[in-house]
């Protein structure tokens, strides 16, 4: 019996039997490298504030989320990874094995983005992320994307 309808899509990522290292620890350290990139956007928000004239207080969730989604659409897609990710030593992968491109980071983005706005698919997406084998969260099923350790 295989584990995914189409096993062959899986082939070129690491099988979570037999290269588990490319798979350890991921969720904790997906939970920290949002840690690390909230406290990014908050300085990055904090630093735009001036240059609006200190307007931006008063849409300032808005600023936040919107400097949240380029901030990761941008740094997904030069390295696959946020520069939190990149601190755990962590990157997201497409189901063919290639890094995110444009597209690719903008569609994560908003699937993440989505899952925020509604605490239940939020929840959904950490229990996934928890107790599936390959560590994936909801926008990783619908998108066939997977977070694993980087090669050193």
């Amino acid at each position: 019996m295989t584990r995914y309808a189409d096993t062959a899509t899986w082939r070129d990522l690491p099988d979570p039997d037999r290269q588990s290292e490319f798979y350890s620890s991921v969720p904790s350290k997906r939970f920290l490298a949002w840690i690390l990139d909230t406290v990014i956007i908050t300085l990055l928000v904090l630093v735009i504030l001036p240059f609006t004239g200190f307007l931006g207080l008063f849409v300032l969730f808005p600023l936040g989320f919107l400097v949240g989604f380029i901030y990761r659409v941008i740094t997904l897609s030069g390295r696959s990874a946020t520069w939190g990710m990149r601190l755990m030593a962590i990157e997201l992968r497409q189901q063919n094995g290639q890094r995110f491109d444009l597209g690719t980071s903008f569609l994560h983005t908003l699937g993440f983005t989505v899952s925020f706005a509604f605490p239940i698919l939020q929840v959904i997406s950490i229990v996934l992320m928890a107790t599936t084998e390959r560590g994936r969260g909801l926008t990783d099923h619908l998108m066939g994307s997977v977070a694993v350790n980087r090669r050193r």
